[in-house]
């Protein structure tokens, strides 16, 4: 039969992993954060990573063979000023990885290096993605959408009959962190650590992972706390260093105030406390970290000075020791609550896959899931079944 249209909306198809859809001119953007957070959301850096669907999934039953999805992609300016690759879309049926297409141009979009003033865009056009030959008879599909670009869902077509997809009955588990959650160096959607962790557990996750903007924000914290979960992570600290943003007097009470509110919601729901991984430019030393580019090629680098950790600025070592405390004296009170170094996940022996000094390479990624699901959905470990 030749594809007929799908609805994108109170149809068959749902959207997993996002929180809101967002109509705009084109259809229908996916963002990860509820429609309630759009006012506070503090700078259009944070907008644009919140509407990056890291983890976000179109999930429907078929019998089509063929599926077209036409979307509208926004990618960003990287460091060197040429746009990111924007990374791919990829189809999983019945739970197994069956395609990976190239993310399509569209927008290109220019942040201000200040966050004062609003983003440049670049206009581009919608394009169709397209995926087959599917094997035949009915089956359960995903697509993925990809982590590093924005996309906005304009039409999906389908050359057999499209079914609501079957319930997800599996633990769900929320997860929020920084861009070493976003994952956007991965090497599909699939790569991301949070969702490798999940499809190795055999859970359903939701990423809250936000590039550059893991802050302990009050809005992020209530949407944790009124969301469905069996089991919450919670990775801390990086972007609070690399952003100099909080000092020791800040960064204390707004850890007990982050996990007070996520409380509210989960008294006793399993919650793991994820330090920074291994970043060597501050592990003793404060932020800001700022990105150089050598020869083509982008590393970060510290301008923090030593000194002023006496003045109560935050290095990597500073966060660890912080969090590792609050966690013990909280959990006895409260023996739901766990913590972790992160350097399990990423440390010493794994510098080299660590290529622009701050953020893991899709090898890493993949490691950090493994080691996660090990540790906290194995055996003896807080997430266990």
């Amino acid at each position: 039969m030749p594809p007929a249209d799908v609805p994108l909306l109170d149809g068959p198809v749902e959207i997993r992993g996002a929180l809101d859809l967002e109509r705009t001119a084109a259809g229908l953007r996916p963002r990860r954060l509820p429609s309630w957070t759009r006012p506070q959301i503090p700078s259009p850096f944070c907008e644009l990573v919140v509407a990056m669907p890291s983890g976000v999934r179109m999930v429907f039953a078929t019998e089509a063979t063929g599926l077209e999805l036409d979307v509208l992609t926004t990618k960003t300016l990287a460091f060197t000023g040429e746009p990111n690759p924007g990374g791919v879309f990829a189809l999983v049926v019945d739970g197994v990885p069956a395609e990976r297409v190239p993310t399509p141009d569209g927008n290109v979009l220019a942040l201000d290096p200040s966050g004062v003033k609003p983003p440049d865009v670049t206009p581009g056009e919608p394009a169709t993605v397209r995926f087959g030959p599917l094997p035949p008879g009915r089956k359960q599909v995903e697509i993925w959408l990809p982590q590093s670009a924005q996309v906005e869902l304009i039409a999906l077509r389908a050359d057999g009959p499209v079914h609501p997809p079957e319930p997800d009955p599996r633990p769900r588990w929320v997860h929020h962190g920084s861009s070493i959650s976003h994952c956007m160096e991965a090497d599909d959607p699939l790569g991301t650590w949070p969702v490798v962790a999940a499809r190795a557990a055999d859970v359903n996750v939701l990423n809250l992972g936000l590039a550059g903007n893991a802050m302990l924000d009050p809005f992020t914290a209530r949407t944790i706390r009124d969301l469905p979960a069996d089991v919450i992570s919670l990775k801390l600290g990086i972007n609070v260093v690399n952003g100099d943003t909080m000092r020791l007097r800040v960064f204390e009470p707004a850890v007990h105030g982050f996990l007070d509110t996520v409380r509210e919601g989960h008294p006793d729901t399993p919650l793991l406390v994820v330090s920074p991984i291994l970043c060597p430019m501050v592990e003793d030393l404060p932020g800001p970290t700022f990105p150089e580019i050598e020869d083509g090629t982008v590393r970060f680098r510290t301008a923090g000075d030593a000194a002023r950790l006496a003045e109560g600025a935050l290095s990597l070592s500073v966060i660890r020791e912080v969090l590792h405390r609050i966690v013990g004296e909280r959990s006895a009170a409260d023996p739901n609550l766990h913590y972790l170094d992160g350097r399990e996940l990423f440390g010493e022996s794994d510098v080299a896959d660590l290529p622009d000094a701050l953020h893991p390479n899709a090898a890493g990624y993949r490691r950090m899931g493994e080691r996660f699901a090990a540790y906290a959905f194995g055996a003896g470990g807080p997430f266990a079944r």
